[in-house]
């Protein structure tokens, strides 16, 4: 409930409360480094902060000490005192306790009135009392190691890259603020210190992205005065991207769900830019404009600070206070409007990009109706040719295999269950969605025999409801090739039918790469290292032992009834769901955007980058 699940984000998400801890006393202007390090086993983490450090005399009413209230009690942290914190962005004093409860051990250095104290837990219990182990300690601040619970979390391994670029987002929001991010795993050392804020956040990611701005001067707002205390950081700049970009925070924190005032803000903007248009007359008679015409290309930060931020759930996704939408979205309209009519040459830009985008829009909206009507002239005579439909008509039992090649596919038709699979082969590797526009996508006679064959639309005009088959299953060759193909697949499911992804829908075949026979068993393997892993444990068995393999070069090689067993049979396949974590939205894009679009230097850093680990290709 607290940190939203026991996978991989929700490991992260201890670190994040406790990193929060430590960034809410720099925010408040008690510290000004945090150290962070990710110990050598992978597993443990230890936070460091230069602040006040957690009280240690007893609790007034609990007669024991306070850090250890704070850390056994829900509710107990001193966000709820609001002459402790004016803003927080912890969980409301549960965040502390949560960690220590679900962690094997943690272990508490508090430096505070002149001394070191220390105290142990395991699993949220006490194992030792507050003790003083030093005297004489010069300076203040709060040290917490952790080791989060193998028997509660499906993997404790945290993901070094993740780490690094969430803590120096916490820097761009905190000008004031340096954290140091040791990783002893690798031996590394990373330090993170942005005075120039969200604008030198903004610039980064608009680089990042490779997006190309249409005006040069951002539009920047700090309001330090708002209703009830509250106050908000602004950046917005427009660029040429198909897309808009908007991160929200509150209190530092990010709220991948946006909520009231993110709302807000997207409101602002569109009134202000209409506004703007219809006082210089700039709005085409003929031509209709949306907010989402006006939002497009914007790449936006909004970081609010406000004293009693309201969530929807503890993990603090989505700001529910509704009071703060029209006090924010009056705020930052006022100060857009300026901005733009003090800058004309830059509101000129913004509004050229506003009516090529709304043509844009209503270019691809005729092109999708085209597709949307010859698709829906009939739903079963208007299939692609190549389809090997089911007979079922039931979309939550059917399945569609996008299968590599017609060879491959021959085999997929004679391995499946006729009455649920349905096998659509396609030839060669397909065009990159990314580098197309929505025109020619549909000009590309396999893209567009997926589209007829899910039935759904495309584009702005998908409709999910439609879709013939509930798993949409990406088959292809277990090589360098085949991979390749899926990516291209799915990046063109990911830019222009991103439903089916956000609803579960679609799925990645695992076919085997090699096959090991040993004495009666055979056994099948993915890749290298799974080959790897199961001939050592047949050696371990015997080492005498003869073993045969045979690599697949291709599913077309296969046997239909090998098919058949090892990636058709929903009771012995293994199938790759493909999702988007909330989190990970901002880089997914990002990286779609580098390794899939135009600019190929992203690739080839990538590609050298990486080449070490890469497969074997077959010359």
């Amino acid at each position: 409930m607290y940190i939203g699940g026991t996978g991989k984000p929700g490991l992260h998400h201890l670190l994040w409360e406790v990193v929060d801890n430590s960034v809410d006393e720099a925010t408040n202007g008690f510290a000004t480094q945090i150290d962070v390090i990710l110990h050598k086993d992978g597993r443990s983490m230890t936070v460091i902060d230069n602040g006040r450090g957690i009280p240690v005399d007893n609790h007034p009413t609990k007669k024991i000490p306070t850090l250890q209230v704070i850390l056994t009690t829900l509710h107990a942290g001193g966000k709820f005192d609001n002459s402790s914190y004016v803003t927080s962005g912890g969980l409301h004093g549960v965040g502390a306790s949560v960690v220590n409860a679900l962690s094997e051990s943690l272990i508490a250095t508090i430096k505070r009135e002149g001394a070191t104290w220390e105290q142990k837990y395991e699993r949220g219990v006490p194992v030792t009392k507050l003790s003083k182990i030093a005297s004489g300690t010069r300076g203040t601040g709060t040290t917490i190691f952790f080791k989060p619970d193998t028997d509660i979390f499906e993997t404790v391994d945290f993901d070094a890259a993740w780490i690094a670029d969430n803590l120096e987002i916490k820097t761009y929001l905190n000008g004031t603020l340096r954290i140091v991010f040791r990783n002893e795993v690798d031996g590394s050392r990373q330090e993170f210190h942005h005075e120039g804020g969200i604008e030198e956040f903004q610039a980064h990611i608009i680089h990042s992205n490779k997006a190309r701005p249409v005006h040069e001067v951002p539009f920047l707002v700090r309001q330090t005065e708002m209703k009830d205390g509250a106050r908000v950081e602004v950046a917005l700049q427009w660029t040429e991207a198909p897309k808009e970009s908007i991160l929200s925070f509150v209190n530092g924190i990010p709220t991948g769900d946006g909520g009231t005032h993110e709302q807000g803000l997207k409101d602002a903007i569109r009134s202000s830019v209409r506004a703007y248009m219809d006082t210089h007359d700039m709005l085409p008679k003929k031509l209709d404009i949306s907010a989402d015409d006006i939002r497009e290309g914007v790449f936006g930060i909004i970081n609010l600070y406000m004293v009693d931020p309201q969530f929807q759930g503890q993990t603090k996704d989505k700001l529910n206070n509704p009071e703060i939408k029209g006090v924010l979205s009056g705020s930052v309209r006022l100060e857009l409007e300026q901005f733009l009519n003090q800058h004309p040459t830059t509101g000129e830009a913004i509004a050229t990009r506003v009516i090529q985008s709304a043509k844009a829009r209503l270019a691809s909206r005729a092109a999708a109706n085209s597709v949307r009507r010859k698709t829906s002239i009939s739903h079963r005579l208007n299939l692609p040719g190549k389809l090997a439909d089911c007979s079922s008509t039931d979309p939550e039992e059917s399945e569609l295999f996008i299968v590599e090649g017609d060879s491959a596919g021959g085999s997929a038709k004679q391995g499946r269950d006729r009455n649920t699979q349905a096998i659509l082969p396609l030839r060669g590797k397909v065009l990159n969605a990314e580098q197309a526009t929505l025109q020619k996508v549909m000009d590309n006679k396999e893209l567009s025999n997926v589209v007829q064959a899910l039935g759904c639309g495309i584009g702005d005009s998908i409709d999910v409801t439609k879709l013939r088959y509930h798993k949409v299953i990406l088959l292809m060759d277990a090589d360098s090739d085949g991979h390749h193909i899926s990516t291209l697949l799915l990046t063109f499911l990911y830019r222009y039918m991103r439903p089916l992804i956000d609803e579960g829908y679609v799925f990645i075949a695992q076919p085997p790469l090699f096959r090991i026979d040993y004495a009666r068993e055979t056994h099948w393997a993915l890749d290298e290292m799974d080959r790897e892993r199961i001939v050592s444990r047949i050696k371990k068995k015997n080492k005498n032992a003869k073993i045969e393999m045979q690599r697949f070069k291709g599913l077309g090689e296969m046997m239909p009834a090998t098919l058949r067993d090892t990636t058709l049979d929903p009771e012995k396949r293994r199938l790759l769901q493909v999702s988007i974590p909330e989190g990970d939205r901002f880089l997914t894009e990002q990286v779609m955007s580098e390794l899939m679009g135009k600019d190929a230097s992203a690739r080839f850093n990538f590609i050298m980058n990486n080449a070490e680990t890469a497969d074997v290709l077959d010359v």
